[in-house]
């Protein structure tokens, strides 16, 4: 018998090899290894070769690619650790700022702890207007309120907002949006009639309308709920409404991107082939339609997300959102418009969380439709 080389082993024709890893390699008459264009039955492999032949990588795709674009996005990317710093200060930094200091003796309420005088509703009527300290980081308003803590309550609703109204957004939109581009017709008709009915109505004057009308009557509705009682009555019921007022005016626009991007997935051959094999349309709606209207629903729904947090803080603005003792951006904002001249910082503060959520929120979208964009180039 030959004796071959210590780099390379001898395939029979019918023989397969077990590579370093342990996975079966097939006989080299069905190699097609790098640098040989027709594998020859019977002819010598080096083992090197074969762990290459291995560790090929497939290629990245089309949604890796667009990972990789947006990784390469340094904006997009500042925006994103911007923006989970401040989800994570709404989350978690109430909790763990009620439990840093001291106790003091109150010139109203006796020895308290941080657990109270850290509560955003909590009011020290000795200590307004009162610069930043070490007991309270940012200092207080007008009413002696820890303007941190108000300012991480205040950054939670416009969260909480902006999520809420979202999922109405996405569920509605791509709902009818999909619906209306899927089966066309008296369908899409009556969908789009419905759809340019709501564009046609102002969205500020409908959430002015329904808050102004139902805003009382929410505050005690859903401050007597069993479970979300304590946290809606405490001036956050409105929100409620807020939120699904937003709501309602903003679909109609997710709605179209929906469906225009519906008509041209539903020429495409796979759905085609899908309608040829008996595929339902319910299984072709599910399995083919909506995992490919990914990209554009959630560029869209992150650009809209600026907008209802803009929203709401302008409603709260009004006076017609979150009511006292609750937070939130909008409302610290307008506490304090009359203290810009004498105490300045009570109304920066909230402008500049305000302005950073906002603009890390459009970075993000930017990138992101950039990085999906299939006529976007590196």
């Amino acid at each position: 018998m030959d004796t071959l080389d210590q780099d390379s082993t001898q395939l029979a024709p019918s023989e397969e090899l077990m590579s370093n890893t342990g996975a079966a390699i097939p006989p080299t008459d069905l190699l097609d290894l790098p640098g040989r264009t027709t594998p020859i039955r019977g002819m010598a492999v080096t083992t090197k070769e074969i762990d290459n032949w291995l560790q090929r990588k497939e290629p990245a795709s089309p949604f890796q690619e667009s990972l990789q674009r947006l990784r390469r996005d340094m904006r997009a990317m500042i925006s994103l650790g911007i923006l989970a710093f401040l989800v994570i200060l709404a989350l978690v930094g109430p909790p763990i700022y009620r439990q840093i200091g001291g106790s003091y003796q109150s010139d109203l309420a006796g020895p308290i702890g941080p657990s109270i005088y850290h509560d955003y509703a909590h009011q020290e009527l000795s200590k307004q207007d009162q610069g930043p300290s070490a007991q309270y980081w940012l200092g207080t308003d007008n009413l002696g309120r820890d303007l941190l803590a108000r300012l991480m309550q205040g950054l939670l609703i416009s969260l909480i907002v902006a999520l809420l109204v979202e999922v109405v957004d996405v569920v509605l939109g791509v709902t009818v949006g999909v619906l209306a581009g899927f089966y066309g017709g008296w369908i899409d008709q009556l969908l789009a009639r419905f759809t340019d009915l709501i564009f046609a109505f102002p969205g500020l004057l409908f959430v002015i309308l329904l808050t102004g009308i139902f805003g009382t009557s929410a505050d005690d509705f859903f401050g007597k709920m069993p479970l979300l009682g304590p946290f809606l009555g405490n001036g956050n019921a409105r929100l409620v409404l807020v939120s699904l007022a937003l709501a309602l005016v903003v679909w109609p626009l997710m709605a179209r991107y929906v469906r225009g991007q519906t008509l041209q997935i539903k020429q495409q051959q796979f759905v085609e082939a899908a309608r040829t094999a008996g595929t339902s349309d319910a299984r072709i709606i599910m399995r083919h339609i909506i995992p490919n209207l990914f990209s554009i629903v959630f560029i869209a729904s992150t650009l809209n997300v600026a907008g209802t947090i803009i929203g709401e803080a302008g409603i709260s603005l009004l006076g017609l959102g979150v009511q006292p003792p609750g937070s939130s951006l909008g409302l610290m904002i307008s506490d304090t418009l009359d203290l810009v001249e004498t105490h300045p910082w009570e109304v920066l503060f909230p402008t500049i969380i305000l302005t950073m959520i906002v603009l890390a929120i459009s970075f993000i979208g930017d990138g992101l439709r950039d990085a999906f964009d299939p006529r976007s180039k590196d």
